[in-house]
């Protein structure tokens, strides 16, 4: 289908909704009026000051008694809806939250340290550089035992017919 024949039907679409919708606007507004006529019919005013008086108490009354009904209509919606919103809740504790699978990510610690704190805060995780230097101590021999290796051979072989004798 082509464009503009999409468009064309679409234009007539909203014209035929813009139709009906009138329609029904005048439909309830036609309604209305019956139920008017029907229900409150228009109040004889000729008279005398004391029957004028009795008419608006009767209106005064028929208007407190449709403001309790309104009243209590009202107090049963807000029960109503408070009981679903209840049960909406239990549906939910009952079906439970399901937690989305978490991704594997690989990242740097220094990348991850730059997410949380923003762009602003440069943080260097080499722990490396935060480590003492020790420095390893090397044992220095004498100059003199490093001379002749045979004196060495015969100490050594001393101490061998030492422990031979005992």
């Amino acid at each position: 289908m082509t464009s503009s024949r999409r468009h064309q039907l679409k234009s007539m679409l909203l014209q035929i909704a813009t139709k009906w919708l009138e329609e029904e606007k005048r439909e309830v507004a036609a309604a209305k009026e019956a139920y008017m006529a029907e229900n409150c019919p228009a109040p004889d005013l000729s008279g005398d000051v004391a029957a004028l008086t009795e008419v608006c108490k009767k209106l005064h009354q028929t208007i407190d008694k449709i403001d309790e009904e309104r009243y209590d209509i009202e107090a049963k919606v807000l029960k109503v809806n408070k009981e679903i919103e209840d049960l909406r809740l239990k549906v939910v504790e009952l079906a439970g939250v399901k937690k989305p699978a978490l991704k594997k990510v690989r990242m740097s610690a220094d990348a991850m340290l730059k997410a949380l704190l923003g762009s602003k805060h440069t943080v260097n995780m080499d722990l490396r550089a935060n480590l003492k230097q020790v420095k390893k101590e090397v044992k220095e021999e004498p100059t003199e035992a490093v001379g002749d290796w045979r004196k060495n051979i015969e100490d050594k072989a001393d101490r061998k017919k030492m422990f031979e004798s005992s």
